[in-house]
Protein backbone atom coordinates (compact mmCIF):
# COMPACT_ATOMS: atom_id res chain seq x y z
CA UNK A 1 0.00 0.00 0.00
CA UNK A 2 0.84 3.64 -0.83
CA UNK A 3 1.84 6.07 2.32
CA UNK A 4 -1.43 8.03 2.66
CA UNK A 5 -0.46 11.82 2.57
CA UNK A 6 -1.85 13.75 6.03
CA UNK A 7 -1.96 17.45 5.52
CA UNK A 8 -3.52 19.77 8.13
CA UNK A 9 -5.07 22.95 6.40
CA UNK A 10 -5.61 25.65 8.77
CA UNK A 11 -5.58 30.01 8.64
CA UNK A 12 -3.75 31.96 11.07
CA UNK A 13 -3.05 35.43 12.06
CA UNK A 14 0.60 36.68 12.04
CA UNK A 15 0.36 36.23 16.04
CA UNK A 16 -0.94 32.82 15.27
CA UNK A 17 -4.17 32.80 16.58
CA UNK A 18 -6.67 30.47 14.46
CA UNK A 19 -9.87 32.22 16.07
CA UNK A 20 -10.91 35.34 17.00
CA UNK A 21 -11.21 35.84 20.24
CA UNK A 22 -13.53 33.04 21.67
CA UNK A 23 -15.63 32.80 18.52
CA UNK A 24 -15.44 28.85 16.93
CA UNK A 25 -16.49 29.85 13.04
CA UNK A 26 -13.11 29.89 12.31
CA UNK A 27 -13.24 30.98 8.99
CA UNK A 28 -15.52 33.78 8.75
CA UNK A 29 -12.35 36.29 9.32
CA UNK A 30 -10.32 35.28 7.01
CA UNK A 31 -9.92 36.89 3.31
CA UNK A 32 -11.73 36.24 0.53
CA UNK A 33 -8.73 34.53 -1.28
CA UNK A 34 -8.18 32.26 1.58
CA UNK A 35 -11.52 31.28 1.79
CA UNK A 36 -11.46 30.60 -2.47
CA UNK A 37 -8.60 28.69 -1.91
CA UNK A 38 -10.14 26.96 1.22
CA UNK A 39 -13.05 25.75 -0.63
CA UNK A 40 -11.14 24.79 -3.61
CA UNK A 41 -9.01 22.33 -1.44
CA UNK A 42 -12.04 21.42 0.13
CA UNK A 43 -14.03 20.39 -3.34
CA UNK A 44 -10.78 18.50 -4.34
CA UNK A 45 -10.58 16.14 -0.60
CA UNK A 46 -11.98 12.91 -0.85
CA UNK A 47 -11.35 12.73 2.94
CA UNK A 48 -11.20 15.10 5.03
CA UNK A 49 -11.11 14.76 8.85
CA UNK A 50 -12.54 17.10 11.83
CA UNK A 51 -13.04 17.70 15.23
CA UNK A 52 -16.60 18.28 16.61
CA UNK A 53 -16.21 21.58 17.58
CA UNK A 54 -15.43 22.41 14.39
CA UNK A 55 -18.39 20.02 13.09
CA UNK A 56 -20.43 21.82 15.99
CA UNK A 57 -19.85 25.48 14.90
CA UNK A 58 -21.19 24.66 11.52
CA UNK A 59 -22.15 21.07 10.72
CA UNK A 60 -21.69 19.48 7.25
CA UNK A 61 -23.99 18.25 4.82
CA UNK A 62 -23.49 14.69 3.77
CA UNK A 63 -22.05 14.43 0.23
CA UNK A 64 -21.39 11.87 -1.95
CA UNK A 65 -17.96 13.60 -2.92
CA UNK A 66 -16.80 13.41 0.41
CA UNK A 67 -15.91 10.90 3.57
CA UNK A 68 -16.26 13.69 6.68
CA UNK A 69 -14.84 11.90 9.40
CA UNK A 70 -15.57 13.53 12.52
CA UNK A 71 -13.35 13.47 15.85
CA UNK A 72 -15.35 13.00 19.01
CA UNK A 73 -15.29 11.36 22.16
CA UNK A 74 -19.05 10.32 22.25
CA UNK A 75 -19.77 9.50 18.68
CA UNK A 76 -22.73 7.83 19.71
CA UNK A 77 -24.04 11.41 20.69
CA UNK A 78 -24.05 12.17 16.56
CA UNK A 79 -25.97 8.39 15.65
CA UNK A 80 -28.82 10.65 13.54
CA UNK A 81 -26.24 12.56 11.66
CA UNK A 82 -24.27 9.38 10.56
CA UNK A 83 -24.11 8.55 7.13
CA UNK A 84 -22.21 5.95 5.70
CA UNK A 85 -19.51 6.54 3.25
CA UNK A 86 -20.24 10.80 3.96
CA UNK A 87 -20.42 11.22 7.82
CA UNK A 88 -18.90 9.29 10.57
CA UNK A 89 -18.19 9.72 13.90
CA UNK A 90 -15.23 8.34 15.30
CA UNK A 91 -13.48 7.73 19.22
CA UNK A 92 -10.24 6.12 17.43
CA UNK A 93 -6.71 7.48 18.12
CA UNK A 94 -5.15 9.74 15.15
CA UNK A 95 -2.87 6.48 14.95
CA UNK A 96 -5.78 4.39 14.23
CA UNK A 97 -7.61 6.80 11.76
CA UNK A 98 -4.76 7.13 9.42
CA UNK A 99 -4.10 3.71 9.56
CA UNK A 100 -7.53 2.38 8.47
CA UNK A 101 -7.63 4.92 5.73
CA UNK A 102 -4.45 3.80 4.40
CA UNK A 103 -5.82 0.61 4.28
CA UNK A 104 -8.46 1.87 2.61
CA UNK A 105 -5.74 2.82 -0.55
CA UNK A 106 -6.70 6.71 0.25
CA UNK A 107 -4.14 9.20 -1.29
CA UNK A 108 -4.67 11.95 1.07
CA UNK A 109 -5.98 13.03 4.13
CA UNK A 110 -7.22 16.83 5.33
CA UNK A 111 -7.05 17.40 8.69
CA UNK A 112 -9.49 20.38 9.20
CA UNK A 113 -10.30 20.73 12.96
CA UNK A 114 -8.94 23.08 15.65
CA UNK A 115 -6.31 22.82 18.25
CA UNK A 116 -6.90 19.96 19.92
CA UNK A 117 -7.11 17.57 16.62
CA UNK A 118 -3.97 19.01 15.28
CA UNK A 119 -1.43 18.61 18.40
CA UNK A 120 -3.14 15.18 18.81
CA UNK A 121 -1.88 14.13 15.38
CA UNK A 122 0.98 16.00 15.92
CA UNK A 123 1.76 14.09 18.70
CA UNK A 124 1.83 11.10 17.33
CA UNK A 125 4.09 12.31 14.27
CA UNK A 126 0.82 11.86 11.69
CA UNK A 127 1.41 15.04 10.02
CA UNK A 128 3.12 15.25 6.69
CA UNK A 129 2.32 18.55 5.70
CA UNK A 130 1.26 21.73 7.03
CA UNK A 131 -1.05 24.06 4.35
CA UNK A 132 -1.53 27.87 5.99
CA UNK A 133 -2.72 30.91 5.11
CA UNK A 134 -1.46 33.44 7.06
CA UNK A 135 -3.37 36.79 7.10
CA UNK A 136 -1.79 39.83 8.10
CA UNK A 137 -4.12 40.67 11.17
CA UNK A 138 -3.26 40.47 14.63
CA UNK A 139 -6.12 39.20 17.47
CA UNK A 140 -3.80 39.02 20.59
CA UNK A 141 -7.17 36.71 22.17
CA UNK A 142 -7.68 33.57 19.80
CA UNK A 143 -6.61 30.04 19.93
CA UNK A 144 -3.21 28.58 18.74
CA UNK A 145 -2.80 26.37 15.91
CA UNK A 146 -2.03 23.35 18.99
CA UNK A 147 -2.75 23.53 22.01
CA UNK A 148 -0.28 24.23 25.12
CA UNK A 149 1.45 21.36 25.18
CA UNK A 150 5.56 20.79 24.97
CA UNK A 151 6.19 19.98 21.34
CA UNK A 152 9.11 20.14 19.24
CA UNK A 153 8.01 20.53 15.06
CA UNK A 154 10.15 21.56 12.46
CA UNK A 155 9.10 22.60 9.31
CA UNK A 156 10.20 23.04 5.61
CA UNK A 157 9.43 25.75 3.46
CA UNK A 158 7.35 24.01 0.29
CA UNK A 159 5.97 27.56 -1.76
CA UNK A 160 4.47 30.49 -0.14
CA UNK A 161 2.19 32.58 -2.48
CA UNK A 162 1.59 36.08 -1.82
CA UNK A 163 -2.77 36.22 -3.08
CA UNK A 164 -3.98 39.95 -2.38
CA UNK A 165 -2.17 43.70 -2.04
CA UNK A 166 -2.96 43.12 2.09
CA UNK A 167 -0.45 40.45 1.31
CA UNK A 168 -2.63 37.37 2.72
CA UNK A 169 -0.01 34.47 1.90
CA UNK A 170 -0.53 31.07 1.15
CA UNK A 171 1.75 28.77 2.10
CA UNK A 172 2.39 25.00 2.75
CA UNK A 173 5.05 23.20 4.67
CA UNK A 174 6.29 19.79 5.11
CA UNK A 175 7.07 18.41 8.88
CA UNK A 176 10.44 17.15 9.21
CA UNK A 177 10.33 13.71 10.94
CA UNK A 178 12.00 12.38 14.28
CA UNK A 179 14.14 14.95 14.20
CA UNK A 180 15.86 13.77 17.49
CA UNK A 181 16.70 10.61 15.81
Amino acid sequence: NEKMKTVLVFVSTLDGKVTKGGDPFVRAWSSREDQDYFNHIWKDARLIVVGSNTYNADPFKASKNHLIVVMTRQPAKYSRDQAPGQIEFTDESPARIVERFEKEGHAQMLIVGGPHIATSFFKAQLIDELWLTIEPKIFGLGENIVTTENLDIHLNLISCKQVNTQGTLITSYSVIKNIHQ
